[in-house]
């Protein structure tokens, strides 16, 4: 069977472009491959500085993750910084690396043209090849990503191609894994869903705050009586997600006729939604109230992803003369 590996960084509740982009796609792998997938805390300290709700927003990620229909039991569930094979590799992999490859990453990219380039840390600017570890350490065949992700494997499988072509076929070579239909998410603004954007909706929100996200996303200025363009229209691109063609194109055809409001369109959402969400809202806040059992979760599973680490670092190490 195939391995899927992704992570995720411990920085507050998902929104519905997290879980339509990579937590959903991830967690239906499991009916076809092993998943190795880890709370990335080593990647979260590029930019939080609360230890307190670093590990609260940890454990946060375990209960979503679970709450969502991961079974740790299909390969391994763990915390990245249980498994400290990982940054032994992301030296090796550093020395595999030029500078003008990770000046080309989005991230130092984006610092750059915001003038920020000297400010930012070491683990920022060096964050593709930590990531790259972290794929390339369990032997992982794919990996799901959103779109804005893809980069981080093509590089990932750069370093694992310089070094078979120095020390010999030592390394898998990972591929992204994108679903082209939920690539690219709105926000209630209409921009890409993201939380620097502060523009999401967070699916396992109590119903009230929900509402409150639904109900902010910003259309024009047509009045209940107007036709109104559904191929525009922020909350139909939402509703797209979780209606049948045949609800979808009601939407449609009510927005072109006229007498239908966007106030309607956002109850028809929040109603998908709701019915999509309450049980693992319901899961993900039990779980919250029982941290030792997912500690003991992310500890099991943290065994099984050691074991494998090892047996690629002590590989990788043979291969290049270390160990």
């Amino acid at each position: 069977m195939k391995r899927s590996l992704s992570g995720i960084k411990p920085t507050g509740t998902p929104h519905l472009g997290n879980y339509l982009g990579m937590i959903g796609p991830a967690i239906s792998l499991q009916k076809t491959h092993e998943t190795f997938y880890f709370i990335a805390n080593y990647h979260a300290l590029t930019s939080v500085r609360d230890a307190k709700a670093l590990r609260l927003d940890t454990l946060s990620v375990a209960a979503q993750f679970l709450a969502f229909g991961l079974d740790p039991s299909n390969g391994a569930f763990y915390r990245q910084s249980d498994v400290p094979q990982v940054t032994e590799l992301s030296w090796v992999l550093s020395c595999m690396t030029s500078m003008g490859d990770l000046t080309r990453a989005h991230a130092y990219k984006a610092a750059k043209d915001r003038g920020e380039e000297g400010a930012i840390n070491l683990g920022v600017f060096s964050y593709p090849v930590l990531m790259a570890s972290d794929i390339i350490l369990f032997d992982s065949d794919v990996v799901p990503v959103g779109q804005d992700q893809v980069q981080h494997i093509e590089m990932a499988r750069g370093m694992a191609q310089r070094f078979n072509h120095y020390f010999g076929e030592t390394l898998k070579e990972p591929v992204e894994l994108v679903q082209s239909s939920v690539a690219v998410v709105p926000g209630i603004d209409g921009r890409k869903m993201s939380k620097s954007y502060n523009n999401g909706i967070e699916p396992l929100a109590a119903t009230k705050e929900l509402k409150k996200q639904v109900m902010a996303i910003v259309t024009d200025s047509k009045g209940l009586e107007d036709k109104k363009d559904p191929e525009t229209c922020n909350i139909v691109n939402l509703y797209k997600f979780f209606a049948s063609p045949e609800e979808l194109e009601s939407m449609k055809s009510s927005y072109r006729a006229g007498g239908y409001g966007y106030g309607h369109a956002k109850l028809a959402l929040l109603e998908k939604i709701e019915s999509r969400f309450s049980p693992a809202r319901e899961k993900y806040n039990d779980f919250m109230k029982r941290p030792d059992d997912l500690e003991d979760i992310l500890k099991d599973g943290s065994k099984k992803a050691r074991k494998v680490a090892e047996g690629v670092l002590d590989r990788t190490l043979k291969a290049c003369g270390i160990r």
